[in-house]
């Protein structure tokens, strides 16, 4: 199992960092049939705000369950609730780093609160939020 929960204090905090591929847009679009063309075609992309294409913003998204499921707190974690603001967009080839700090606990129901955040290779914010997760 993850860490236990006992062994988990307000502050601790875990990352994961990927570089978001164009494979990566390609097999999130064939499992959830998300064709939105800002993510898959280059033209109508470059009409939109965002000027070319971008990943989706769950797909970046996933990069904190990641955290959670994997290392903070770990295999055995019950995902309760997720709240997101998606504050910049992601492109195809930057690099994506997820990080997750406890911020609460409840002791009675082995509960925590964790700030999510997502951060790309310039430093820019482009997912916050908070989870709140059981822990098995």
């Amino acid at each position: 199992m993850g860490i236990p929960f006992e062994q988990i204090k307000i502050g601790d905090n875990a990352s994961l960092s990927k570089t978001m591929s164009e494979t990566d847009v390609y097999l999130y679009v064939g499992i959830t049939g998300d064709f939105n063309p800002v993510h898959i075609n280059k033209e109508a992309a470059a009409g939109s705000i965002f000027k070319e294409r971008i990943t989706h913003g769950m797909l970046t998204a996933g990069l904190i369950s990641a955290v959670i499921g994997c290392k903070l707190p770990g295999e055995g974690t019950i995902y309760l609730g997720q709240n997101l603001k998606f504050t910049a967009p992601v492109r195809i080839g930057d690099t994506v780093t997820a990080i997750v700090e406890v911020i609460g606990r409840k002791e009675d129901k082995r509960r925590l609160t964790l700030k999510t955040t997502c951060f790309n290779q310039l430093g820019e914010i482009v997912i916050e939020g908070e989870a709140l997760v059981k822990c098995g």
